[in-house]
């Protein structure tokens, strides 16, 4: 639970825009933002950009489920060969390839960012970069400049590396605790139990629910939160079913 919804949304989300300001001293706010991917590390990075200010915040996706997500949240939603034409700031999240290339490039203002935060350097079409670019030469430390044979300029972040480990330094340690500690105490929980388990051959297997509790538990504590508790007619309810219409 922790990697997916705490480390990738609010880590991946903050650690990204930081490594975009770092590198480039851009203003967010005012700007076109497009992230392509809604998945949990895209989620974080759109709601950061959103909460700081851009002007619009445009969701590229291909899965349909996704791209309501975002649509109900508040973002718009789009294909990249229109995102294109209006970004200022283009992040990809997805985990695939070329998912920005030369014909998205093409379209894109002068004076466009590009980054990614979702996997390898292969999300941006760097070939195709290199291929319609006159020039390139690095204007700031992890800032490549790319000038087009019309005369525009595009910016290419960390070498299309992920930008929050190349360009800052990662997610915040008060998130990635709760990541550490779930996988920690999930291998406890596996030499504890390794005869049960012996035999099942290579299986994917869920953290136990207690583990991601405690984790929880002991994270709220640590931030001071107090939690409701349950009275016995409450439990009682909540485990039964005669109750209600």
């Amino acid at each position: 639970m922790f990697k997916p919804k705490f480390d990738n949304l609010w880590g991946t989300g903050q650690s990204t825009i930081d490594g975009i300001l770092r590198a480039t001293a851009d203003l967010i706010a005012g700007k076109i933002f497009v992230v392509a991917g809604y998945g949990h590390c895209g989620r974080g990075v759109a709601l950061r950009a959103k909460g700081l200010g851009a002007r619009r915040v445009i969701i590229c996706e291909i899965n349909p489920h996704r791209a309501l997500t975002a649509a109900l949240e508040g973002m718009e939603v789009m294909p990249m060969s229109e995102a294109a034409e209006v970004g200022d700031i283009f992040v990809t999240a997805t985990g695939c390839k070329n998912v920005i290339n030369a014909e998205h490039m093409k379209k894109m203002k002068n004076g466009a960012v590009m980054c990614n935060t979702g996997h390898f350097n292969v999300e941006i079409n760097i070939p195709d970069l290199e291929k319609i670019s006159v020039s390139k030469r690095e204007i700031r430390p992890l800032v490549d400049e790319y000038t087009l044979e019309d005369g525009r300029k595009i910016y290419l972040l960390a070498q299309g590396r992920l930008v929050n480990l190349a360009c800052a330094e990662g997610h915040p340690s008060e998130v990635m605790d709760m990541s550490f500690s779930d996988q920690a105490l999930a291998v406890e929980w596996i030499v504890k139990n390794k005869d049960k388990l012996s035999g099942m051959g290579s299986v994917v297997l869920d953290i136990p629910e207690e583990i991601d509790r405690t984790v929880a538990e002991l994270k709220c504590k640590a931030m001071g939160l107090r939690l409701d508790v349950l009275t016995p007619e409450q439990e009682a309810y909540l485990s039964g079913w005669a109750e209600g219409t």
